[in-house]
C-alpha cells in the first residue's frame, strides 16, 4: 500500500523539480528580463543603435492630446509670460485666447492654455518656437482639459535673440531636442548647461558642413534654425531616415507584442531610453524622437564599438533608486525623478479617473 502511494508522490516531486530547474528561455535574439519590458535585437545606422522595447501590458490613451496636435488645431495656446489676456471661456466650445501688447516676458517662463476637452501631455525636450526666444519644455507633465492659464516651465534654446518674431508660439514639429539638451533641462535643470549643449551642437554641425552653410549655422543662436539648415538636415536625415523606416517596420511587426519604446546607444554606449504607455503613443512621438537621437549621433561622432543586447536590457530593468523626488497634482498626474547608480529616470504617471498608469518613462545614463 505504501509503495502505491509513494509512486504518485515521487512523480509529483519530479515534475515540481523540473519546474524549479527549467531555465527561463527567451525567443532568439532576446535576453530574459526582470521587468515587464523586454529589449529586442537592435537596428542601427552609423554610430547610432536603437533597441526596440516591448511590454507585457498596454494602456489606452485616446483621450490624451499631444502638444503638436493642440498647437496645430489652435486648441492649445502658448505665449510669453505677461502677454496673455484674461481668459473668457464660452459655455460651448472655445474662443481663441487673445494677447495684450504689453511686455512681461521672461526667459524661463511661458504661459499655456489648453482650451481642448482633452488633457494635454507635455514632454521634456519638446521645442516651441516663436515669441522672443525658442524654448524647450523642462519636464514631463499633464495639463487638464479646458485649463486656466498655467506657468509653463521652460529653458531657452536660443541664447542671443530677445526680439519677438510673433506673439504666439508654434511647435518645432520635426524633432525634439537631442538627449544632451534634454538632460540639461530635465536632470541638471540648468540654463547654462542647456545653452552649452546648444552651442556644442552648433559648433559640431558647423565643422561637418561646407563653408557657406557653416557660416549660416555659426551666425544664428537658434537651435531650431541650426537643425533646419539644409546641410545639417541632410546629415541628420542620413541617419534618421533609415532608422525611422526600419523601426516603423518593427513597430508594425510587433504591434501585437506592444512595442512601446526604445533604448538608445551612440558610439556603442547606452545613453537613453524612452518608453510610452502603448504603441499608439510611441508612434505619435517617434518621428520627432528618431531625429533627436540622430542629431545626438551626428554631433558626437567617435570611434565606436557594438552596443550589446544584454547591456540594453539591464539598462531598462534597473530602476533601483538611491533617491526619489515626487511632484504631484492630485487627481491629475505624478512626476517622479529617480536617481540611481549611473542613471536618472523620470516617470510621468496619469492620476486621472480610470488611469493610474505611466504615460512616459525617460531614462538617461549619467
Amino acid at each position: 500500500m505504501r509503495s502505491k502511494l509513494l509512486l504518485p508522490i515521487l512523480v509529483l516531486a519530479a515534475i515540481t523539480g523540473l519546474a524549479v530547474f527549467i531555465p527561463c528561455i527567451s525567443p532568439a535574439g532576446e535576453i530574459p528580463s526582470t521587468s515587464h519590458y523586454k529589449v529586442l535585437a537592435p537596428i542601427g545606422h552609423g554610430n547610432l543603435t536603437i533597441f526596440p522595447v516591448v511590454a507585457t501590458t498596454s494602456h489606452d490613451t485616446p483621450d490624451f492630446l499631444t502638444l503638436d496636435e493642440g498647437l496645430r488645431s489652435g486648441a492649445v495656446v502658448v505665449s510669453e509670460s505677461g502677454n496673455l489676456a484674461p481668459l473668457v471661456r464660452p459655455r460651448h466650445g472655445f474662443r481663441p485666447t487673445r494677447y495684450n501688447p504689453g511686455d512681461g516676458a521672461e526667459v524661463n517662463r511661458l504661459v499655456l492654455v489648453n482650451n481642448s476637452k482633452r488633457p494635454l501631455i507635455l514632454l521634456a525636450g519638446e521645442i516651441v518656437t516663436g515669441g522672443k526666444q525658442d524654448r524647450v519644455i523642462a519636464k514631463d507633465r499633464l495639463i487638464p482639459a479646458e485649463s486656466d492659464p498655467i506657468d509653463l516651465g521652460v529653458f531657452c534654446v536660443e541664447p542671443g535673440r530677445w526680439t519677438a518674431t510673433k506673439a504666439n508660439f508654434g511647435s518645432y514639429g520635426s524633432a525634439m531636442a537631442q538627449p544632451a539638451v534634454r538632460a540639461g533641462a530635465m536632470a541638471a535643470k540648468n540654463q547654462e548647461m542647456v545653452w552649452s549643449e546648444v552651442r556644442k551642437a552648433q559648433s559640431s554641425m558647423a565643422a561637418q558642413i561646407p563653408a557657406p552653410a557653416a557660416q549660416a549655422v555659426e551666425s544664428t543662436s537658434s537651435y531650431a534654425i541650426v537643425m533646419q539648415n539644409e546641410e545639417v538636415k541632410q546629415r541628420v536625415d542620413a541617419v534618421a531616415g533609415p532608422m525611422q523606416r526600419d523601426y516603423q517596420s518593427v513597430i508594425r511587426q510587433l504591434r501585437d507584442r506592444n512595442a512601446v519604446g526604445v533604448v538608445v546607444a551612440v558610439n556603442g554606449e547606452i545613453i537613453w531610453a524612452d518608453i510610452f504607455a502603448n504603441t499608439s503613443l510611441l508612434e505619435k512621438y517617434w518621428p520627432k524622437l528618431v531625429r533627436s537621437y540622430a542629431a545626438e549621433a551626428v554631433v558626437n561622432q567617435a570611434r565606436s564599438h557594438a552596443a550589446d543586447l544584454k547591456s540594453a536590457q539591464q539598462f531598462i530593468d534597473n530602476l533601483e533608486s538611491r533617491r526619489e523626488v515626487v511632484e504631484s497634482e492630485p487627481g491629475l498626474y505624478r512626476h517622479t525623478e529617480i536617481t540611481g547608480d549611473g542613471f536618472k529616470a523620470f516617470e510621468l504617471t496619469s492620476l486621472l479617473p480610470k488611469t493610474g498608469f505611466d504615460l512616459h518613462l525617460a531614462k538617461m545614463a549619467d
